[in-house]
């Protein structure tokens, strides 16, 4: 069973929100791209649409918009995602992650494009912890 860790990012408050996706909402993000528009529900924000802006896998190899499918590559980067030079003109061989999510990404970042009706505070908060009885 396939799961995710879903870093939801609110761009009008800055705020991000950490949410675990597994079952059958994890399965229906498989195969998406960086860059596509997907349904809040798979995170537990209905009517809401988030964009998928990247993700990672279980070593921390970033995933790269413009390197098609999901396999794990090495690419020779100057700076860009995935590697920061050093000095001016510095170019490394450095392994990096396709486009598509797949069973191997262990988190994925998204972005709010579109709000619903509730707000995102009051989707994630966490009820609040009932006071003990005293007897």
């Amino acid at each position: 069973m396939v799961e995710f860790k879903a870093i939801v990012n609110d761009v009008k408050t800055g705020k991000s929100y950490n949410v675990t996706v597994s079952g059958h909402h994890a399965n229906s993000l498989n195969g998406k791209n960086i860059g596509e528009i997907v349904d809040g529900i798979f995170v537990g924000l209905p009517g809401y649409k988030l964009k998928i802006t990247g993700g990672s896998d279980g070593n921390g190899t970033p995933m790269r918009r413009d390197l098609p499918g999901s396999k794990r590559r090495k690419l020779l980067l100057s700076d860009s995602l995935g590697f920061h030079e050093r000095y001016p003109g510095e170019r490394k061989r450095t392994a990096v992650r396709g486009s598509a999510i797949s069973g191997e990404i262990v988190q994925v970042n998204l972005a709010i494009a579109e709000y619903g009706p509730k707000s995102v505070e009051e989707s994630f908060a966490k009820p609040a912890d009932a006071p003990a009885e005293k007897h």
